[in-house]
């Protein structure tokens, strides 16, 4: 356990929130770069054998996601010294990813003011119900919240619809006053325009036969990333009054301990509590926090074989404070869990 309160970690996490302007500018160009070789090498290994271009959608489909971290760091204004830069690549970027910055950004920038948080639940996080919610459920309720949380949803169909569909067109944000139309469409216009420029480049099929597979598999990695991060036991989640931010960032959000090559395609996002805590860190300074401070590694670390057991995970017990899966709630009704 680390010593001092969370509120504490916040003042000794100062130092790092500095970015440097040339090494930002270097990663940034690095990622890119390697996209694009990898982008070639499945066109030129199209030629040959189509497995080996699907090969190859692996390794370029987690530059993808590095990709998004840097942008990621460029909404929370870590990236770069200046907010004009860091929108600037951050709204070029979005481009590449399949995601409006701007709208991103708000949204995101609300899971961070939340996380934790069960009285500010449902905008950039992944909908997480209380046992006493899903047995309040209708059966038909029960059954979409089920089909929601089922792997091949979550990590399947349910990025592929977010990247591909809802950030085409995120109807829920607009309603709620989130976003401008303005940073959508424009993000969209820019798709359309690289898209045909690929398209009419290396051919049209060629173009979805390599493009298609690394946003598919990069759009379900960066769920995955996203989910093992707050979805694990023993995460951390209170109400309101009890709810405090640094607390809550400290210890509802994982360490997940990757091996080094991953964490640098994933942009050591997997060092999440440290990036909860102080969010205007850059992603290359984290590893740098885990040196000097060895204790925070103890905190929320999951390996990958324990992120698997993360998947059933579904609902919060408030009386257990914890997150159990559905069959630990099964011929229980919401009066018993009430009365409990």
């Amino acid at each position: 356990m680390a010593t001092g309160s969370a509120r504490e970690w916040v003042g000794r996490l100062q130092p790092y929130r500095l970015p440097s302007d040339g090494r930002s500018a270097f990663e940034t160009v690095l990622t890119f770069g390697l996209l694009v070789a990898f982008w070639a090498l499945m066109w030129a290994a199209l030629s040959y054998s189509i497995i080996l271009t699907l090969v190859l959608s692996i390794p370029a489909a987690l530059l993808m996601v590095r990709l998004f971290i840097i942008q990621h760091d460029c909404g929370h204004g870590s990236m770069f010294s200046t907010a004009k830069w860091n929108d600037r690549v951050g709204r070029v970027l979005g481009v590449i990813t399949l995601t409006p910055y701007d709208y991103w950004r708000r949204s995101h920038a609300i899971h961070h003011a939340g996380s934790g948080n069960l009285d500010r639940r449902g905008i950039g996080d992944i909908d997480t119900l209380t046992v006493e919610e899903y047995l309040a459920l209708s059966a038909v309720g029960r059954w979409k919240y089920r089909l929601y949380r089922h792997p091949l949803v979550m990590f399947g169909l349910g990025p592929a619809f977010i990247f591909m569909l809802q950030h085409r067109l995120p109807v829920t944000a607009l309603k709620d006053g989130i976003m401008s139309w303005k940073s959508v469409m424009v993000t969209n216009l820019a798709i359309l325009v690289m898209w045909v420029a690929l398209g009419m480049l290396v051919g049209f099929k060629a173009f979805l036969i390599i493009h298609l597979p690394i946003m598919l598999i990069g759009a379900s990695i960066g769920v995955w990333m996203f989910y093992v991060q707050h979805q694990f036991d023993p995460t951390h989640w209170d109400h309101a009054p009890e709810w405090e931010r640094e607390y809550a960032a400290l210890h509802g959000s994982s360490f997940y301990d990757l091996p080094k090559p991953l964490m640098w395609v994933t942009g050591n996002i997997g060092i999440h509590h440290v990036h909860h805590l102080s969010s205007r860190i850059p992603f290359y300074r984290l590893p740098q926090v885990l040196k000097d401070f060895p204790e925070l590694a103890e905190i929320g670390r999951l390996t990958f074989w324990q992120s698997l057991r993360c998947v059933p995970l579904a609902l919060w017990d408030e009386e257990r404070r914890r997150l159990v899966p559905f069959r630990s709630v099964r011929g229980r009704s919401a009066g018993v869990a009430a009365a409990a």
